[in-house]
């Protein structure tokens, strides 16, 4: 009777937890759903790792628009600056193994670099913190030019500020790392990564920053024209020298596998981790930011990641024992990665619950649904739950993306409600300005100009924007 009484037990405990699992499941699929729904996401992939266990996979969507196939656990997602995540465990691992130090000069492994940059160190490119010119904001520098010609070009350039001091988001940093390995290891940089991450997955990952380029599987991102109204293939070709920043292309299974692998230690020990997930201290500057991971806290709980194109996102939560992975093909309003990672994460563990989070997830939501009459009340009911909340970036970055949309007359009004939200803000009022500028109402837009040079003496945008104002009004 006892053994009787202790296997139904056992069933019993089984079977709750097998019904809050279906329900867990039920939870995130309905909700990256109505994601999908009002971001317009044309193809998407969703992973999720809880205690060594996949606990969610699903696939939405179409891989591609122009055969409709749809998104399957074959389809090799574009996962672009989240490539990162990959060249910073090479890089540890080479530090474990003795072979390589954060506090090395970059100078030690590549030759002819211009004097300014021979105190740069390891550290400083994974932090972002190096202060080299970036190789893509010129254009001079083609995609098909070798790294060494580069470094030549950039050696014309001045350093952007002062190395440690700051974060700044630069490529140039991880096409260093690629040189770097190379010099210590005598192996292209694409195959150390994929010898010593993905040796068991190697035709489910490939590398490519040519979106020309013909690959089995491979899904193209989908870049949305407002003009249009229309979605259209991507078209970015940056060469070899990108591998390392934003080259990988990769299945759902074989992201899963490779995150299952960084929590069991495969890929460096827990010591290593411990140090590469340590917050740099910059100069003059506090970021959220160790070494090539992201920070983010939910409620005091740390979790470390990346994102993507703003179409990819992966973020790992040791002390939750999870970790998620978001990869889509575009996005026809705002950049829903952060926020679907974010959301999902609580629903699988309300302790990661951001309500911050999720009600500035609602605000543009309801502001991306066209001419919503309910928008604005929305953010006043959620404004109300907490008075301390502070959305005006939120509320700047919903403005710009409807001008980029040609929805020109909401961003004016979402510009005046920020400005109504924040008063004090010059920024708020140099938007609005714009705003006006641009439905060419140039008596409020001077007003708001001048309102924002009031709060900020040095705002030159607005003293230029004055000016350009006026003498269009004189030329009437």
């Amino acid at each position: 009777m006892k053994k009787i009484l202790l296997t139904a037990f056992a069933f019993n405990i089984s079977s709750i937890a097998y019904s809050q699992e279906a329900n867990t499941h039920k939870l995130i699929d309905n909700y990256v759903k109505e994601a999908i729904k009002i971001n317009h996401i044309p193809g998407l992939a969703i992973g999720v790792i809880k205690d060594g266990k996949v606990i969610f996979e699903q696939y939405y969507g179409k891989e591609n628009l122009e055969d409709s196939k749809k998104v399957s656990s074959d389809s090799m997602f574009r996962i672009y600056s989240t490539s990162k995540l990959m060249t910073n465990i090479g890089v540890f691992q080479l530090i474990e193994q003795g072979k390589l130090s954060l506090e090395d000069p970059v100078s030690k492994y590549v030759e002819n670099i211009p004097k300014s940059w021979e105190h740069v160190k390891v550290k400083n490119l994974l932090t972002h913190s190096s202060g080299m010119p970036d190789f893509i904001a010129f254009n001079t520098i083609l995609p098909e030019f070798s790294s060494s010609k580069t470094i030549e070009l950039l050696s014309k350039e001045k350093m952007d500020f002062t190395t440690g001091n700051e974060f700044r988001y630069n490529q140039t940093n991880y096409m260093l790392f690629s040189m770097i390995i190379e010099k210590i290891t005598g192996q292209s940089f694409e195959n150390f990564i994929l010898n010593n991450q993905f040796s068991d997955v190697k035709n489910k990952v490939v590398y490519s920053s040519n979106a020309l380029e013909k690959i089995p599987n491979r899904v193209i991102k989908y870049n949305y024209n407002s003009e249009t109204k229309k979605y259209e293939k991507s078209k970015d070709v940056e060469g070899k020298k990108a591998y390392p920043g934003n080259g990988i292309a990769i299945t759902l299974p074989a992201f899963l596998k490779w995150s299952h692998h960084l929590s069991k230690n495969d890929f460096l020990n827990q010591k290593t981790k411990d140090m590469m997930w340590q917050p740099f201290e910059y100069g003059i500057k506090k970021e959220g930011f160790a070494y090539g991971w992201e920070i983010n806290k939910m409620n005091n709980i740390s979790s470390y990641g990346f994102s993507g194109g703003n179409v990819s996102a992966y973020r790992i939560f040791p002390q939750n024992n999870m970790a998620i992975v978001m990869m889509s093909n575009g996005y026809n309003f705002f950049p829903a990665q952060y926020q679907m990672v974010n959301h999902i994460a609580a629903i699988i563990d309300k302790n990661l619950t951001d309500d911050y989070s999720i009600a500035e997830e609602s605000i543009i939501n309801e502001f991306a649904k066209p001419n919503n009459p309910t928008a604005e009340k929305n953010y006043y009911s959620i404004k109300s739950k907490d008075p301390q909340w502070n959305f005006e970036d939120t509320l700047n970055t919903i403005g710009y993306i409807l001008l980029r949309n040609s929805r020109i007359n909401e961003a004016v009004k979402v510009f005046a409600l920020n400005v109504k939200e924040n008063p004090q803000s010059a920024n708020a009022f140099d938007s609005l300005g714009e705003g006006y500028f641009l439905i060419k109402n140039y008596n409020l837009a001077i007003e708001n100009y001048k309102k924002s040079l009031e709060l900020n003496p040095d705002n030159n945008n607005a003293a230029d924007m004055i000016n350009k104002i006026e003498n269009l009004i004189k030329k009437k």
